[in-house]
């Protein structure tokens, strides 16, 4: 018997911290799926460094949630006992971004160098304003995982440059990369109540706070690789209010697998 899933009904403070922590943890799932098929040796070992540290900033925000929480979860509990309307992070980073063969759905490099860009540039600004939140221990997150950001973004940045404005070919491979990307950003920087109960309290910024740094930053690394942001879609994703692509699903049942047929399983 597989184990059950576990019920949450979040304040708006742990849903704050859930968006960020779901996001952290998505998004190292599906860099962790480049291991072992990096393009070159040193880019493999890096794209799963990216992943764990993503990993050990979803561990320190799902642990904080679950204390805050009051219902006795801890991180894994929450990482792989929950259903998907429960997960909370941007439907960007569970997009399958790496084809692990040439009939299977997913892009390649490319996509995934965009993503990280848009992501990570992201998580950054979030981390430099909640080193001033109200909320000791996600500032105390978020001061170790500033450092690791700043060098994701770097990391990402130069492979755009490198890959935007290279040959022909990869060039056009990055273009295509962001204008698939690109549909899914408006979900960065939508404000709901979660983040209004945010700033009352003192938690952290609106997402909306985020838009004219992450523009900025974003478009002037675009400039430099000779790419074009397309307009932004009028459709807004929403897998940060629980509501996904039909990609998460799978995430979910390979994540979740071992929890669920082992309950407690321990190595």
């Amino acid at each position: 018997m597989s184990t059950p899933s576990i019920s949450l009904k979040p304040s708006a403070q742990v849903r704050y911290i859930l968006r960020l922590a779901d996001t952290c943890l998505i998004h190292a799932q599906r860099l962790g799926e480049w291991c072992g098929h990096g393009p070159v040796l040193e880019e493999d070992i890096a794209l799963t460094n990216l992943s764990l540290d993503l990993l050990g900033q979803a561990r320190a925000l799902l642990t904080h949630a679950g204390a805050l929480d009051g219902q006795g979860h801890d991180e894994d509990r929450l990482a792989f006992l929950r259903d998907e309307p429960d997960y909370l992070n941007l439907t960007l980073v569970e997009q399958p971004m790496r084809r692990s063969s040439a009939h299977s759905p997913g892009g390649d490099f490319a996509d995934t160098v965009v993503r990280n860009l848009l992501v990570s540039t992201w998580l950054r600004l979030q981390w430099q304003q909640l080193l001033g939140s109200s909320d000791a221990e996600l500032a105390a997150v978020a001061g170790k995982a500033l450092k690791e950001a700043r060098y994701h973004v770097e990391h990402a940045a130069d492979w755009t440059v490198r890959l935007g404005d290279g040959t022909e070919e990869s060039h056009r491979r990055m273009q295509a990369a962001v204008d698939k990307a690109w549909p899914y950003v408006g979900e960065m920087f939508v404000d709901d109540a979660t983040d209004e109960a945010a700033v009352a309290a003192g938690l952290g910024p609106r997402r909306s706070a985020l838009r004219e740094a992450w523009s900025r930053e974003v478009g002037a690394v675009l400039a430099m690789a000779t790419l074009v942001a397309p307009a932004e879609s009028p459709y807004v994703t929403t897998g940060s209010r629980g509501v996904h692509s039909e990609h998460m699903g799978f995430i979910l049942a390979e994540m979740q697998h071992l929890q669920r047929a082992f309950p407690g399983g321990r190595w």
